[in-house]
């Protein structure tokens, strides 16, 4: 199956803004975080095609999943 990963702030950092990702049936977002090195705790917000899910969430071909870090302001 197919998705889209978009990468927001900081998780950016010597990784990729976009990226397309063949992934086998039955993924979940957790299996896109680890080649990452994202663990679920750095993620401040995980929408698959703009609904806030977990890393549990099962994706579909076609799902565009966008990760955000915590922002910190000051």
């Amino acid at each position: 199956m197919h998705v889209t990963v978009k990468l927001f702030a900081s998780f950016r950092e010597g990784r990729f803004k976009v990226e397309e990702r063949d992934l086998p049936e039955e993924s979940r977002v957790l299996e896109v975080l680890e080649p990452l090195g994202i663990i679920p705790e750095e993620i401040a917000i995980c929408l698959v095609n703009g609904q806030n899910v977990n890393e549990q969430h099962l994706l579909k071909d076609g799902d565009t999943i966008a990760l955000f870090p915590p922002v910190g302001g000051g």
